[in-house]
């Protein structure tokens, strides 16, 4: 038998198996592909969620990752068909800035050097630096079929995208008009609702006065953009608001500017908030252009694309929006119009890439059309064919979709792929086509030119389950992988990647995308903070894997994990994990250097002892709780099984209990619980294999097994032959009496050395028989008697829910000597709680240290009371 090095070293082991796991072509998944028995496997999917090419591999990566692996691990072993198909995202606006970055350095813009040779410029950036993140993942162990890797922008996903476009755009589902959109000054582009994040600012109401035209007076109203005034088209009141039903249809002057704007009667505006009048700037506000739309107002928009004022701004144009904001303010508290200026805070939308706040504003983009997509999607999840998991954020997928608004999907951008809309210099006609098109259908002409923008990002992301499995071709792959088992991912982007997926799924499928949305949570820091750069308290995952290896991270990220909960990580817990990796692989070299020239079958022995029977039935329960906990996604639960299997029962107990037997004279005793050992050890390392895969594989290679890899390994079944509960009951009853031993000796400080007669008075006389072997080695007994009954004098008395123990205390102590010594330590912890009254008992001490001190002192008087009563109650029965 192959024998492992002294110390378990990662950085030497994992690259070695990676490769060899690679070579043999582990991971790759084949439609229709038959057991060894020739029937057909059943297929079990996963997409990757797509990282961007941008990115570097962080913390959630390699959570959302471990969790993935551990699912397609355990499928694989199970006998499914196991597919985690992998790729990446083109990230739009994310790459386009690194490239538009590098470029300023050299000193020159996308602008000059034009679309094509930006674009030459943005793939050889892919080329160079898209890869990165992949071999990051390959570093944390994800078994992806690399063979089948995709990319966003792809031959294959751009066919899918433009196909999904003119479908839509067919059906009337996409359509191009102007509205009022999320506007990024500083990306400048447009950004869907979902790419708003919204915080909690400080801002002002600012009160204004605005003046009736005929001079009969004012109507008072606040803003908190005061900027946004150069464009107001009307005045608008609740119709049944009688404070101003005189004044509907009236004109005011708008202040500073001059222009004449009506009074209009709308139901949007409620009459309780602030003075029941609002300022209408159809192009700047979302609810005011629909106002807008209801009364046929003007759209004046006042702002440039980088949030400067336009030449519609009259005097403030080419002021940022915040400098002309005060002058503005400045200017109508001049002549009279600022009422008063009130500090609130509000909550204020910024782009979810730069951060900076973004404008609403009107502009002619590319919509899709989501009422009619919606409400299937929002059936799919209220009928159980698709399942969150926790069921907590069906809620907010709800309320998403529900209240969706129409799905902006175009971008200023040059980076993704681009909008498949010609339109005719000749007639003014729009052309949607999968293919160039080089003649206008309406007059004929050839004049012909492109849309310029681009798709959304999540646009072609929201394909991802069945454009990579070769959609809109028929495929093997897409008939056999289609639908998708289980979406593994974070729930902040529920409403930017999983809605938009299902709703793709249902439309051009015809099937919800995946049967289960596993939703994990983030990953903080060990005081509950986001992890983030202006904290400085982000983790590098690679340093860790580097450091402790990829089976000591994945396994401190599985450990506590709860779907959909965040979790906290710190260095202390990978020191725990790589600590237990430490655990398994020495006793894995003590279970090979007891086989060390020895023929050692693989499987059970013909003979099983008592302990064996309790071992077995012990781990055939593990298989079923584990298989359980993995089946309801319950895999911080699986984990935590496994460890308390792993490092107590099997380690702790089952090996100290083997030693008997392998120091035994008895050849086949030896042998049989060699065999046993290899055989729980094996298996055990199944169970682990999908949560630290390099281990397993390498200690798994060296012991007896069936098979190449332990990826292939077929996965330990709950087996009811191998119930044992009676032989578990005696095995129980005899390991609470050796605990209870141990903790009795170790409460008097009883060397190990110091052997000790033990009586046992039970009705369960066979089972303390059959154990008194282990019961001589594991509680330091000289002999081990068990009778019906003991009448032992000067003996220490110890009682389970199984026994009376006896061991005489001549034997465990000399009783003089042992008083001395309890004595002289009473008298050391009087004289320091004596100092601690003293201090406590000072007014001025009390008085003038800090809460947590004296709080502390305290804490330390009650520890020192606590332990001098134990001292007493030994020295007492000793006394006896």
């Amino acid at each position: 038998m192959a024998q492992l090095a002294k110390t378990y070293e990662p950085q030497e082991v994992e690259d070695r198996i990676y490769k060899f796991w690679l070579d043999g072509g582990y991971f790759h998944a084949t439609p229709n592909a038959c057991d060894e028995t020739g029937s057909k496997k059943k297929p079990y999917t996963i997409v990757i969620p797509p990282p961007n090419i941008t990115g570097q591999l962080h913390m959630g990566h390699a959570l959302d990752e471990t969790l993935q692996d551990i699912l397609i691990r355990f499928r694989r072993m199970q006998g499914f068909e196991a597919l985690w198909l992998p790729g990446t995202d083109h990230a739009a606006i994310a790459t386009e800035v690194k490239v538009v970055e590098a470029m300023a350095k050299e000193g020159i813009s996308k602008e000059q050097i034009g679309r094509d040779k930006f674009l030459e410029r943005t793939w050889e950036w892919k080329r160079k630096y898209g890869g990165r993140i992949v071999e990051q993942l390959k570093k944390l162990g994800s078994s992806c079929d690399w063979d089948r890797e995709r990319f966003t922008l792809d031959e294959g996903c751009s066919k899918a995208v433009r196909e999904v476009f003119v479908r839509l755009y067919e059906k009337e589902l996409i359509y191009r008009g102007e509205r009022i959109i999320n506007w990024c000054p500083h990306c400048k582009t447009s950004i869907s609702d979902a790419e708003v994040e919204y915080e909690e600012k400080e801002g002002f109401f600012w009160h204004l006065r605005y003046p009736l035209s005929d001079g009969s007076g004012f109507i008072q109203l606040a803003t908190t953009r005061p900027e946004t005034m150069l464009g107001d088209t009307a005045v608008a009141v609740h119709p049944e608001d009688d404070r101003y039903k005189t004044l509907v249809g009236k004109m005011l002057t708008l202040p500073i500017v001059g222009r004449q704007i009506p009074i209009v009667a709308d139901e949007y505006v409620e009459r309780d908030f602030g003075t029941g009048v609002v300022k209408i700037t159809p192009a700047h506000d979302p609810n005011d252009f629909e106002v807008g739309l209801r009364h046929n107002l003007p759209v004046i928009n006042i702002l440039n694309e980088d949030a400067t004022i336009n030449e519609n701004g009259g005097r403030f144009q080419g002021l940022d929006r915040y400098e002309a904001r005060k002058k503005i303010v400045a200017e109508l508290e001049e002549g009279g119009f600022l009422v008063k200026t009130e500090p609130i805070k509000h909550n204020v939308g910024s782009c979810y890439r730069c951060h900076h706040t973004v404008e609403p504003r009107v502009s002619r983009q590319w919509f899709v059309k989501m009422k009619p997509l919606a409400k299937p999607a929002i059936d799919s999840v209220r009928d159980g064919e698709i399942k969150f998991i926790p069921e907590r954020f069906d809620k907010i997928y709800y309320h998403w979709m529900e209240n969706i608004k129409d799905w902006c999907i175009s971008r200023q951008l040059w980076w993704g792929h681009r909008i498949p809309a010609w339109y005719c210099a000749d007639c003014g006609e729009t052309v949607v086509a999968r293919e160039e098109p080089h003649t206008c259908p309406k007059c004929g002409g050839k004049n012909l030119a492109q849309d310029n923008d681009t798709l959304d990002t999540w646009f072609s992301s929201a394909l991802w389950p069945f454009s990579t499995l070769g959609w809109p071709d028929k495929t093997p792959e897409l008939d056999y992988f289609y639908p998708t088992s289980t979406l593994v991912t974070g729930y902040d982007i529920i409403f930017f990647w999983v809605a938009r997926m299902i709703f793709s799924g249902l439309e051009h499928m015809g099937e919800a995308p995946f049967n289960t949305v596993l939703i994990h949570g983030l990953v903080r820091d060990d005081k509950g903070r986001k992890m983030s750069k202006s904290l400085g308290n982000g983790i590098d995952p690679l340093q860790i894997i580097e450091q402790y290896g990829a089976d000591a991270l994945r396994f401190t990220l599985a450990t506590g994990n709860s779907p959909g909960n965040d979790m906290r990580f710190s260095t202390e817990k990978v020191e725990s994990s790589r600590n237990f990796a430490n655990k398994i692989w020495n006793a894995s070299r003590f279970i090979m250097m007891n086989c060390e020239g020895s023929e050692v079958a693989y499987g059970l022995p013909t003979q099983l002892e008592t302990e064996d029977k309790w071992i077995l039935s012990r781990f055939n329960n593990l298989c079923a709780e584990v298989t359980e906990n993995l089946e309801k996604f319950e895999l911080g639960l699986a984990v935590s099984k496994l460890y308390d299997f792993i490092w107590d029962i099997f380690c702790d107990w089952y090996i100290e209990l083997a030693k008997t037997r392998l120091q035994s004279d008895n050849a086949v005793t030896a042998a049989s619980v060699r065999q046993m050992l290899v055989y729980i050890m094996s298996n055990t390392l199944k169970l682990l294999h999908p949560f630290m895969p390099f281990i397993t594989e390498e200690i798994w290679q060296t012991l007896p097994h069936e098979g190449d890899s332990i990826m292939s390994a077929k996965w330990p079944e709950f087996n009811a032959k191998y119930n044992f509960p009676e032989e578990e009951a005696a095995m129980e009853r005899v390991m609470n009496a050796i605990r209870a031993i141990r903790n009795r000796r170790a409460e008097m400080n009883v060397p190990p050395s110091k052997k000790a007669s033990v009586y046992i008075e039970t009705a369960f006389k066979s089972d303390f028989e059959g154990g008194s072997s282990f019961i001589e080695r594991l509680a330091y007994a000289g002999t081990v008697k068990v009778g019906d009954s003991f009448s032992i004098a000067d003996s220490v008395q110890i009682v389970t829910n199984a026994a009376r123990i006896y061991i005489p205390m001549g034997e465990l102590v000399d009783i003089e000597k042992e008083i001395a010594r309890l004595e002289k330590e009473k008298e050391k912890d009087a004289k320091m709680l004596a100092g601690i009254e003293s201090k406590l008992g000072n007014a001025g001490f009390l008085s003038k240290a800090p809460e947590n001190v004296v709080a502390a002192e305290r804490e330390k008087a009650a520890k020192l009371n606590e332990k001098i009563a134990m001292i007493e109650g030994s020295i007492k029965a000793l006394k006896k």
